[in-house]
């Protein structure tokens, strides 16, 4: 197995911690060769060159480095098994597979659990595992300092969102998706698949579905009143789908964005450039990645998506 991993994801844990899973992955049978990132991508580069070497490819880090192990994964065009050790502040994507956040459940979920083969987005000519997003606190998580996250966890992201709150402003978006089209001004949007968002279980759709060859769109209106984005956002908490005014939704395989100016995106809590027009695809259960054998998750054969 080929062990990529962010030795200073969250509070750099996995430096005290290495030697006791790379022991758990030699008890599961796998020779493992571990490579400790040096720089931003890093992590893309030395799997999509060596992805088709290995019978495993894992990785641990924060949703960055997820992002960054699953675009080399997919590039190789290798649709080799996949593991993750989540070690970021947030973990979303691990959130929504049930994938355990200790460490050492995590990587025994890597020896022992059961292969799914969840939907991956394709952002341009880049790829994201949950979450493509513009707009209000999008730019939070790659722009908070890695050491206040080490030192303060989840409330460095609420201070770092706080003081853009002066800053916050709509992007006029005409949006495109399977069956209807939408023109707007938005001060958020989301395409994602993925049942937690920023930490937050409850934005996502009740309906989302992980496998199903969908992404769910989300765009909020810019508010007219204080009073009516609290109504907004109360709605969005209480997953009131039908009440309220500034929240639309809905499910395509594709989408195009576009805009008479340039909208900077996230790409899973990573910087993703500020394109004026995109193109965002599903590509259907194009990663197979093990996930605990309870997490009742319905399991597929792993696909080449190249």
């Amino acid at each position: 197995m080929l062990f990529v991993f962010n030795p200073n994801s969250g509070k750099a844990e996995i430096q005290s911690r290495l030697y006791e899973l790379v022991d758990l992955f030699v008890k599961g049978g796998y020779l493992p060769v571990v490579y400790p990132t040096q720089k931003a991508m890093e992590a893309t580069e030395i799997i999509a060159k060596n992805a088709g070497h290995y019978d495993l490819i894992a990785a641990s880090g924060g949703d960055g480095t997820l992002n960054e192990a699953v675009s080399g994964l997919i590039q190789s065009g290798k649709p080799q098994l996949f593991g993750y050790i989540p070690a970021g502040t947030v973990n979303d994507f691990a959130t929504s597979l049930k994938i355990p956040k200790e460490m050492k459940k995590a990587a025994q979920t890597i020896v022992e659990g059961e292969p799914f083969s969840c939907d991956i987005g394709r952002f341009g000519n880049r790829f994201f595992t949950y979450i493509a997003a513009f707009g209000a606190f999008t730019n939070v998580a790659y722009e908070t300092p890695q050491q206040y996250k080490n030192v303060l966890g989840r409330p460095a992201y609420l201070l770092e969102g706080l003081r853009q709150l002066p800053s916050i402003h709509p992007y006029h978006m005409a949006v495109t998706y399977d069956g209807g089209q939408l023109e707007g001004d938005f001060i958020f949007g989301m395409i994602g698949n993925s049942t937690s968002v920023g930490g937050f279980q409850r934005l996502a759709s009740q309906q989302v579905e992980m496998n199903d060859g969908l992404f769910e769109l989300l765009l909020i209106r810019q508010p007219e009143s204080i009073v009516q984005m609290q109504t907004a956002i109360n709605a969005l908490l209480r997953r009131e789908e039908d009440s309220q005014e500034l929240i639309f939704r809905a499910k395509s395989t594709r989408f195009q964005i576009q805009s008479p100016n340039e909208a900077p995106w996230t790409l899973d809590g990573e910087f993703g450039g500020s394109p004026s027009q995109v193109e965002i695809s599903v590509l259907p259960q194009a990663l197979s990645i093990l996930t605990p054998r309870d997490a009742a998750l319905e399991a597929f054969p792993p696909i080449s998506i190249l």
